[in-house]
């Protein structure tokens, strides 16, 4: 059974590492729909993923700059690829 951080439901967890790992999905995105900040999502991300899954992440988050709004490229101009959520039947 995974962790999952007291405050927030399994599928709130479940969607906040899904957009985690988003690579246009910015850390404000996260902040303002959930008042996770990065240290705070890490923590989330730590307790409830693999070690090595938790590294990856992080090693890839470190690459990205498009996960800082700030250090984001003006060409990016939105959150996800539109064929990325699936319809439910």
């Amino acid at each position: 059974m995974p962790k999952i951080h007291s405050t927030f439901s399994e599928e709130d967890v479940s969607r906040i590492i899904e957009m985690a790992w988003e690579d246009r999905t910015p850390f404000e995105a996260i902040l303002k729909n959930y008042g996770l900040d990065e240290p705070k999502l890490m923590r989330l991300m730590q307790a409830n993923l693999k070690k090595s899954s938790y590294k990856l992440w992080r090693k890839r988050v470190k690459e990205k700059s498009i996960k800082h709004l700030k250090l984001r490229s003006s060409d990016v101009s939105r959150a996800y690829c539109p064929t990325q959520y699936k319809v439910s039947r």
